[in-house]
């Protein structure tokens, strides 16, 4: 009995062990769907509110799951929204195949509805593999090569169908010439640095006294090699905002993240450190790294592409981050804890105690800090987190501590926003036993998280554990923006662009069948989380948060705070309140028991992500 390409796309996602597609219907892909229904709806097809949303939750769900995740949508209109989830993934270094409708083949060239050049739009986007389908034979060569090569180089593809193929009888490719038959799987492999490499690493880390490893999400699979390896060079681990989650907080030489978003002890550690290894990660910042004549310096990374970026590393290994260090590490010689990893850890515990304080300081009506700060001792040890783009990005790197099995991501490289919601969902497709929690600004949530929350709302009911938490910093404010234009511009807000309005975000979960509460006291957020935790279905957090509550940086200096003092003086319509919050958390910091530090400067970087 013969079959539709459509028929035979969906059967060969189904052999690549495909199944779901986060997707919003069209004409443009009218085959696609009525394959759909032949199939029984298998691989699922998972509807978003909006093609970004598809392609946000695709890329959730691949960070969360190991596995491509892939998106659909119509011609014209459809491809073009599903852009900006792809870049996510693509900047993520994230597996995801993005497969779209084209006009009819008869109508291309005409200037017909609906008609883009998506060869031309997607060959950024898609640059390792972007192919359109004009006869069924070149099926399934396009498909297994779109999900090998997203599954190889962790990246986008795309397969663009015409209408009218979709609608075609399929015909496998012939043994004849100029055809291309195909085959299913990507083999395991684990890519090695010749040996000579290995040795020339281990003569630089051996030869260093103040050692500091950076890693990110390429080393999460190399979890005990990376203990086994700090614990041998009594070096201390910084985390890049990805690779936030590859290591456990609870381990006392874990300084935490990095960068503008990151912690005083990696700070720190990055500026005195002689030697740097860096694992997995492609860390953008270099201002946060050691000064480029401190440190002799090693990167470990899977990518040849990506590798002896940022810094001058005087060895370059290009291999798989566990079978690398389980090579590396027994020609190390294992160092004594002295007075450099004492101090990493007696900074890092202090670092802890002084994120307390500061979410233990006062504000009007909450301080955001200590929304997220009463959440991470509630947490479950198998909680999947992501935050999204802004100051709650902020709270996420520097006051939850990952331990146990938990997972987290956010939108590193792209940093942009909206992704939260719809990241979680996608998660909880991945992983429908596991409870989930976005944490999101109000700009975010009005942007993309109230819509989504619809798309929970249909689809709860097939989890096992119903638990999604969606919690909203309201502060009626585009905070982080407003935080750049003060202490990085001297400028007052810009009301215009930056007022939010206020938007009772938990009433509108209740309409729909979820549950929610608004929280405007500090004494009821702990209980507030405890309540969303025990929820039987998807649960809303309307914390009324203070827009004065500034994220500062690491490395931020009384000249910085002054900086927005400077933007009162010319009017800032928040009066005075940023500033004194501001100078209240910083003093935190000063309180006795914390030796004088010599500040530098700040950076001159406002990304929200890393």
């Amino acid at each position: 009995m013969s079959i539709k390409v459509s028929d035979f796309i969906l059967q060969r996602l189904r052999e690549w062990d495909v199944d779901h597609v986060f997707a919003y219907a069209g004409d443009g892909i009218n085959g696609l769907l009525a394959a759909w229904g032949r199939a029984e709806n298998k691989p699922q097809f998972i509807q978003a509110r909006h093609e970004e949303m598809a392609a946000f939750e695709a890329v959730g769900y691949a960070k969360f799951s190991g596995k491509v995740g892939v998106c659909a949508a119509t011609s014209g209109p459809g491809a073009i929204h599903l852009l900006n989830g792809l870049y996510d993934a693509k900047l993520d270094h994230v597996p995801v195949v993005a497969l779209v409708g084209q006009t009819n083949r008869s109508a291309m060239g005409g200037s017909y509805q609906q008609e883009v050049d998506l060869l031309s739009l997607y060959k950024d986007v898609a640059s390792e593999y972007c192919e359109m389908v004009t006869v069924p034979e070149q099926l399934p060569n396009v498909i297994d090569r779109a999900m090998r090569t997203a599954y190889a180089r962790r990246t986008v593809t795309a397969v663009i169908v015409p209408a009218d193929v979709q609608e075609l009888d399929y015909s496998p490719p012939k043994h004849a010439f100029k055809m291309v038959p195909s085959s299913l799987g990507v083999a395991d492999y684990a890519p090695l640095p010749a040996p000579h490499e290995i040795t020339r690493a281990a003569e630089v880390l051996n030869a260093g006294e103040k050692v500091a490893l950076l890693i990110g999400q390429g080393a999460r699979g190399a979890r005990a090699e990376v203990e086994q390896l700090a614990g041998l060079l009594g070096a201390g681990v910084a985390k890049a905002l990805l690779g936030k989650d590859a290591l456990s907080d609870e381990l006392p030489y874990v300084t935490g993240s990095i960068g503008l978003l990151g912690t005083r002890p990696s700070y720190e550690m990055m500026r005195d450190c002689d030697t740097l290894l860096m694992i997995g990660s492609s860390f953008p910042y270099t201002q946060f790294m050691p000064e480029l004549d401190q440190a002799r310096a090693v990167q470990i990374d899977i990518d040849p592409f990506m590798i002896g970026l940022r810094y001058p590393f005087e060895v370059n290994l290009v291999g798989d981050a566990k079978e690398t260090l389980r090579a590396l590490i027994p020609q190390l010689k294992r160092k004594k804890h002295g007075a450099w990893r004492k101090k990493i850890e007696k900074d890092t515990a202090r670092w802890w105690e002084v994120m307390r304080r500061r979410a233990a300081v006062d504000a009007d009506p909450i301080n955001p800090e200590y929304v997220v700060h009463a959440v991470d001792a509630l947490l479950p040890d198998n909680v999947i987190l992501a935050a999204d783009s802004g100051s709650s990005a902020n709270w996420y790197a520097r006051h939850i501590r990952m331990r146990g099995a938990m997972r987290g991501s956010l939108s590193g490289t792209l940093a942009t926003m909206g992704p939260g919601v719809p990241y979680v969902i996608g998660a909880k497709f991945a992983h429908p036993d596991r409870p989930a929690i976005a944490l999101v600004g109000d700009g975010a949530m009005q942007m993309n998280g109230m819509a989504e929350l619809v798309t929970a709302a249909k689809y709860w009911r097939n989890w096992q554990d119903p638990r999604l938490i969606v919690a909203v910093l309201n502060n009626q404010d585009l905070n982080q923006v407003t935080w750049e234009m003060r202490a990085m511009e001297g400028a007052p807000q810009f009301l215009p662009s930056q007022a939010l309005p206020d938007v009772p975000y938990a009433d509108f979960a209740r309409s729909i069948g979820l549950d929610g509460v608004r929280v405007e006291k500090p004494s009821d957020v702990e209980g507030a989380w405890q309540r969303a935790l025990a929820a039987d279905r998807p649960f809303v957090l309307d914390f009324r948060t203070d827009p004065a509550v500034p994220p500062i940086p690491p490395h931020a200096s009384l000249d910085q705070i002054e900086a927005a003092a400077s933007s009162i003086i010319h009017g800032d319509s928040d009066r005075v309140g940023m500033v004194r919050q501001g100078i209240k958390a910083k003093v935190q910091e000063m309180l006795p028991g914390h030796r004088h530090r010599d500040d530098r400067p700040s950076a001159d970087s406002a990304e929200r992500g890393n």
